[in-house]
């Protein structure tokens, strides 16, 4: 057969001048290049332009490598949201090494297993968190090279390298690694681990430039914006906004403590135009006490996810004068992946039609390329009438390399070459999916399923419910019941049955709850509700007879 000639790839080659690995870090001498002097982050009474975040983190990473830490080696990072943190973001991944950032609220056990895990060679640590470092390393079988960070109120160790002097160390003009490839990892995250040991999210170079991107097109974030870290940057990279901000050029105002009065101080002294977070720091806005509020004169973005906003959280956060934008994802897709597209027609609804809509997970994240609820077992979709429930499936440039030594968890996360959330919903007519729960929320009562997220709609309805978790418990009769647990607004008064009768007039009789607990809810740092407290409570409960 005669060979036959392709003008479209004859001559036509990878080469210095046509490709480079796509890299979050390619952000950064762009902005310095074309916004030195603008404020990049403001921490407490520090503050650095892009040009200065260009040049420490340049000499960060000069002086890792000089410390022979370089490709494929982790250094870890304990510490709030802070200047350095995110430095590390760009510093640590520009000496060609795997940022991983460790959540400050872990107990020493766990922090000792993720150094030893994920092969920390070099481990920052803020001086706040310097007891919890020294009893993890203390049971730790690593031992990295530490070094202290120093901060207003907190002292370092007598004798200990301090960040200051480490940075000084490094060069500014020394060259940095950039990817050879894209599928490099960039940074390591660890999951929650609430039923054993957490597992390690490797993260590559590519999906972190993609959802970064992906974070400015669908949020509609304009050049210099102000953002407000009330996220933490150790869940998921931030939901990688540190690379995100960089791209847009935008000012990182810092949080070490998160509350009502810092929020609403931030938003009034620095004019910040966009937050992120779980649904518990939409409490702190539309809970605030009064010494806490600050007049604002303009509007604020917020991204949210974990739980759907409930119609009089979202109504109250439009009167304070901030815009919600429901989003959804895991630590596995580099945080945010479906985003609730909003829709001009929508303007139009009423409060409670627009939080029915904005309940809604969403559509896929312009980066993400296949989403979709499927029957597990057959790997088939379900039908689009917002009944029938299957998982949430991921496929594309944002779902992670894999857990880290962990090949049978990683090949069950990719069963028939998707990611399984884990999580369940519908598929709606118009292509957004809606959660429905968790496979592991689920309640099963006589047969009949409940969803634990729409008796917690409901509860949130109530105008004396602040935070509402919904699990199930144990009954002889019924298999299981559904237990919710409920925290209070100020100063309000509620009985059981109240709540009971309540949710009676307006669910199925069956859905409503059997028991109610009065209390505060257990939170993760990042403030999720850590529902397998609550389910071990309602396992209590059953057996002792209450």
């Amino acid at each position: 057969m005669k060979e036959s000639y392709n003008p479209f790839r004859s001559g036509l080659d990878k080469c210095a001048a046509n490709y480079a690995p796509l890299t979050p870090l390619s952000f950064l001498p762009r902005v310095a290049r074309t916004y030195p002097d603008q404020v990049a982050v403001i921490d407490g009474n520090s503050s650095k332009t892009w040009n200065e975040i260009y040049q420490r983190c340049r000499k960060l990473a000069s002086a890792l490598i000089n410390s022979s830490i370089g490709k494929d080696q982790t250094v870890s990072i304990l510490a709030p949201n802070s200047l350095v943190c995110y430095e590390a973001h760009f510093g640590v991944p520009m000496a060609g090494s795997v940022l991983n950032a460790i959540n400050t609220r872990l107990d020493a056990k766990t922090v000792a297993y993720i150094i030893d895990h994920g092969r920390t060679e070099l481990l920052l640590v803020d001086a706040e968190y310097l007891n919890l470092a020294r009893d993890a390393l203390a049971l730790a079988k690593r031992s990295p090279t530490v070094i202290e960070i120093e901060v207003p109120g907190f002292s370092c160790s007598d004798g200990a390298y301090r960040y200051e002097e480490f940075l000084e160390s490094g060069d500014k003009n020394e060259a940095y690694v950039m990817p050879e490839d894209e599928w490099d990892a960039i940074s390591l995250n660890y999951t929650s681990g609430t039923t054993g040991n957490p597992k390690g999210v490797v993260y590559h170079h590519r999906g972190a430039y993609l959802n970064a991107m992906s974070n400015a097109v669908g949020w509609e974030m304009p050049h210099h914006p102000v953002y407000l870290w009330t996220l933490p940057m150790f869940h998921c990279n931030g939901w990688c906004f540190p690379w995100t901000l960089a791209a847009v050029a935008g000012t990182s105002i810092c949080l070490r403590e998160v509350n009502s009065s810092t929020i609403f101080a931030a938003i009034a002294d620095h004019k910040v135009t966009h937050f992120c977070g779980a649904p518990i720091i939409m409490s702190m806005v539309i809970n605030a006490p009064k010494d806490a509020l600050r007049d604002f004169d303009h509007n604020v973005n917020m991204m949210t996810a974990a739980a759907p906003p409930p119609a009089s959280v979202l109504e109250a956060m439009e009167e304070r004068g901030f815009r919600v934008t429901h989003v959804y994802g895991l630590t596995e897709t580099y945080g945010p992946a479906v985003i609730c597209a909003w829709k001009p027609e929508w303007n139009s609804l009423d409060a409670q039609q627009k939080a029915d809509k904005n309940s809604r997970q969403g559509v896929p994240y312009h980066v993400l390329e296949g989403l979709d609820i499927m029957v597990p077992e057959t790997m088939t979709s379900v039908e689009d009438n917002g009944t029938q429930m299957g998982e949430a499936m991921f496929q594309g440039n944002i779902v992670m390399k894999g857990y880290l030594d962990n090949p049978d968890a990683t090949a069950e996360a990719f069963a028939a070459g998707w990611f399984h959330s884990g999580d369940l919903g519908v598929m709606h007519g118009d292509g957004y999916i809606q959660l429905k729960d968790r496979s592991k929320d689920i309640i099963i009562s006589g047969g009949e399923n409940i969803s634990s997220i729409e008796v917690e709609n409901c509860l949130y309805s109530h105008p004396s419910i602040l935070e509402a978790a919904v699990v199930a418990r144990p009954d002889q009769k019924w298999g299981e019941t559904p237990c919710a647990f409920v925290g209070l607004t100020a100063g309000a008064s509620l009985t059981q049955q109240q709540v009971i009768d309540y949710c009676r007039d307006n669910l199925a009789h069956y859905k409503a709850p059997k028991m109610v607990v009065f209390q505060e809810l257990p939170k993760t740092s990042t403030g999720k509700i850590q529902k397998f407290k609550l389910r071990e409570q309602a396992r209590e409960l059953a057996e002792s007879g209450k």
